[in-house]
């Protein structure tokens, strides 16, 4: 038996939560903190490989802790603003895929933890974990988990200091830990355990800004610290035994000054040295990490490289020159974003073999970057998990089916469609554009015909956007369907687009438009025009999905139109099937602002105020046939238009049908209502937790008193069990003639419905549930917006005919943008 859903495609991002939220575990999985969730990205597979749920608040630091035999991780510890950590266990194989994983929560931090650390004392034949954790109530905590039971040894008390990075490690040649702590104090703390306590035996100035991450490495008899700070520098300390004898030699030479410390139990002397300072950054340096040690002939290497992560928007690889064994940034590189409107970068991490490394940027996105084969000094942008940084409010299906454009409050649309690769068959989703990059929280879009859409943000106006000729090109290659199908006369769009500085529309690029760079022996005045180009867009021909710098500027749609005529921010929009008619609604509190406003997809212009409720109106849907406007509003109520028999200035919709107070069955607002694909009847999903089906929207009845009598509940009251927030319902029928319903609920859940009107009377049993999408594939915040794919079939597969397939998308306010492919046949 096939399993009815399955999870096709995740778009998400990290959190913004400074350093710490990455990390790459040996077994190639990438952790992330994203919203509340840990996700789990495999970047040779490129996709998500998992979700790991249990947090209740935003997930703040993620770290695979590293056995001591260089074998796989089978522990992820991750700590939140929920104030508690969480350790995630795996038992046994390599893959964990859909593997049960063991959650142990520990409990007692008193607000947000921000950065943890673990390491094994012992692997054989019991486990022994030692974890410390730092939050923002100033204290770090030391616990220890054998097998069992997680519970909390100590409390390291930091007054009213808070601290920022803490690392575990050995010191050289034994098995007493030894704990690192940066914080904003400027200094770092070493703690060393004696008799199972953790003292305080040194502080290290040094650092003249607060300390944001600190990373501890061994090598071969020396331990070395690598520590980084918002004083832009990053210091690399040298922990090594030191020898009795040579204690007072009687010459003069310059040395550094050594901080020397004894270790009762074992009596064993170390000394402290400053190795290096590196210089390089010219912004807070956020994380710092040594590349991971790897076996090599049987015994551990840990290799000299450090890569930083810093707000000046670059990551540097750091290497000691090979003949003087100085630290230069020369024998290192540097990568990054150039331009956009980005701020720089919060964490970066080495893949575990070292030959790739991702980094972090301001805005959650990830960056990855591979070493070239012949020139180990050269790093190339890679395909990597991309999404919003923030709720997703809108999402849509283009009309063919081959792409979903969503809309979030981070003030972007974007557009992801599957990557056909011509020698695989596996298809991936990525993001492929960014059309709008707005200076506004993004609210609501809807499709205009296939490559153009019109959007809503918090703000009076709408704006219609249309696809240039780059994009048409690049989605053509990536996808692989052939230009001639997509656009028919593609010569006279423009190239491009691009933002003018202070502007907030996007201004098409013509062929003629773009600056032609100066030739090297040309004197040119250095003026500040010449500096500052008015336009940043470059066209770039691509064949995989695009970069995030590239998608930042280089991505844009030119906009078209602007729509004004509502009084305040724009909530809802929709637009008819024949592509001629958008209606739109504001958010209001009034009656005189709630109208729907109609407008012409041809001349731009308003058509019609179609007035009626007193609250803001939430959702708009027209009907698969066009002939009716349903909209549903906050004040509990929905109303039905119909379109009279168009006379010259276009169609006129007069009201056919509507709840009022003695009518209504929802008691709370209704946030969603769909069509049934023969328009005969329509869907409500409210917060009271009803989901109704209403008909039959039948044209043969004229008089008035007929018309607002005839539309009743087809369907007995569905009891949801949540607040509905989302509900569609599939343009194709399960094979037995059922319309298939999908609703989404506040607490993030996705519900399969089938309905069928069976009698005149509505009846319980013509609902069935067919399946609750698994917890940790449905969303962890409250589910947006749902949308069917309008035909049978998979994207990106070519597989219409064989239709056992359906795909929907749904966003939520966990920053998810989700596909999800639904077999019919299974339901």
């Amino acid at each position: 038996m096939v399993a009815p859903v399955s999870l096709c495609h995740v778009a998400c991002c990290a959190n913004r939560a400074g350093g710490g939220a990455v990390s790459w575990g040996r077994g190639g999985l990438l952790a992330f903190g994203s919203c509340h969730d840990v996700v789990l990205y495999d970047p040779a597979a490129r996709r998500a490989a998992g979700a790991l749920r249990g947090h209740t608040g935003r997930v703040n630091c993620v770290r695979w802790v590293r056995r001591r035999h260089r074998v796989s991780e089978t522990e992820l510890i991750s700590g939140g603003s929920d104030k508690q950590l969480i350790l995630w266990e795996w038992n046994g194989t390599e893959t964990w895929n859909n593997q049960p994983v063991k959650v142990i929560p520990l409990k007692g931090h008193t607000e947000a933890v921000c950065a943890v650390d673990a390491v094994y004392q012992s692997d054989e034949p019991v486990l022994d974990l030692l974890i410390a954790s730092a939050a923002s109530d100033s204290t770090v905590r030391i616990w220890s988990w054998h097998g069992s039971e997680a519970k909390c040894i100590e409390i390291l008390q930091f007054g009213n200091g808070f601290v920022m990075d803490v690392c575990l490690s050995f010191l050289p040649g034994s098995n007493v830990p030894i704990l690192a702590c940066g914080g904003d104090d400027c200094k770092i703390s070493l703690f060393i355990q004696q008799n199972g306590q953790f003292q305080k035996t040194l502080i290290l100035p040094g650092h003249e800004d607060w300390i944001r991450g600190i990373e501890w490495a061994v090598c071969g008899e020396d331990l070395f610290l690598a520590s980084c700070a918002q004083d832009c520098l990053i210091r690399i300390w040298k922990v090594c035994t030191k020898s009795k004898q040579l204690s007072e030699t009687g010459d003069d030479s310059i040395r550094l000054k050594e901080n020397v410390f004894t270790v009762k139990d074992t009596d064993t002397s170390y000394a402290v040295t400053l190795e290096s300072v590196l210089a390089g950054h010219e912004n807070w340096v956020y994380a710092v990490h040594w590349q991971p040690s790897f076996s090599k002939d049987g015994s551990v290497q840990q290799p000299m490289r450090i890569l930083s992560a810093s707000m000046d928007k670059t990551v540097i690889i750091w290497e000691p020159d090979k003949e003087s064994g100085v630290w230069l940034e020369q024998a290192s590189v540097r990568v990054g974003e150039v331009g956009g409107n980005t701020l720089g970068f919060f964490d970066c991490q080495f893949s575990p073999d070292g030959s790739m490394i991702v980094a972090h940027a301001f805005h959650g996105a990830l960056h990855l970057w591979k070493q070239a084969t012949g020139n180990k000094k050269e790093w190339t942008p890679e395909v990597v998990i991309s999404g919003h940084f923030n709720s997703v409010e809108d999402v849509k299906w283009d009309p063919e089916g081959e792409f979903i454009i969503s809309v979030g409050s981070d003030q972007t649309t974007r557009l992801f469609a599957p990557w056909k690769r011509k020698e695989e068959t596996e298809v991936t989703w990525h993001e492929i554009a960014r059309p709008q990059v707005h200076g506004y929280d993004m609210r609501c879009l809807a499709m205009v015909g296939r490559f153009q859409f019109v959007s809503g943000a918090d703000e009076k106006v709408l704006r219609v956007f249309r696809a240039p000729k780059n994009f048409i090109e690049n989605f053509s290659n990536i996808t692989g369907i052939p230009m001639e199908k997509l656009c028919s006369h593609s010569s006279d769009l423009p190239e491009g687009a691009t933002v003018p500085a202070l502007g907030l529309s996007n201004k098409a690029v013509f062929e003629g438009d773009m600056a032609v760079q100066p030739a090297e022996d040309e004197e040119s005045f250095d003026t500040i025009s010449s500096q500052y180009p008015e336009i940043y867009f470059q066209p770039v021909i691509l064949t995989e999905p695009p970069p995030e710098d590239h998608l930042l500027q280089n991505t844009l749609w030119p906009e078209i139109q602007k729509l004004y005529g509502h009084g305040y921010e724009i909530f809802c929009v929709a637009c008819n099937n024949s592509n001629t008619l958008i209606a739109s609604a504001c958010k209001s509190s009034k009656k005189e602002h709630a109208a729907i406003i109609l407008w012409s997809t041809t001349s731009w212009k308003k058509l019609q105020s179609l007035s009626f409720h007193n609250l803001t109106v939430t959702q708009l849907a027209f009907s698969p046939d066009d002939r009716f406007l349903l909209a549903v509003s906050r004040d509990r109520n929905w109303s039905l238009w119909r379109k009279a028999d168009s006379s010259e200035s276009g169609p006129v919709f007069t009201c056919y049908a509507y709840t009022d107070k003695s009518t209504a069955v929802h008691s709370r607002i209704i946030w969603s209502c769909d069509w049934t694909p023969d328009s005969k009847y329509f869907i409500t999903g409210s917060r009271d937790k009803k989901v109704i089906f209403w008909g039959q929207c039948d044209l043969s009845v004229t008089t008035e008193e007929n018309m607002l009598n005839s539309i009743k509940p087809c369907s007995t009251v569905l009891d949801a069990r949540d607040s509905v927030t989302a509900v569609g319902v599939s343009r194709v029928l399960t094979p037995d003639g059922r319309y298939i319903v999908a609703v989404g609920l506040e607490n993030g859940k996705i519900i399969l419905y089938t309905w069928k009107r069976s009698g005149q009377e509505p009846s319980l049993a013509d609902w069935t549930t067919c399946v609750e999408i698994d917890n940790s594939q449905s969303h962890a915040l409250a589910v947006k917006h749902l949308c069917w794919r309008h035909h049978a079939g998979r994207a990106g597969h070519n597989d219409q005919n064989s239709s056992e397939w359906l795909q929907f998308a749904s966003c939520g306010a966990d920053h998810c943008v989700k596909v999800f492919n639904v077999n019919r046949f299974a339901l």
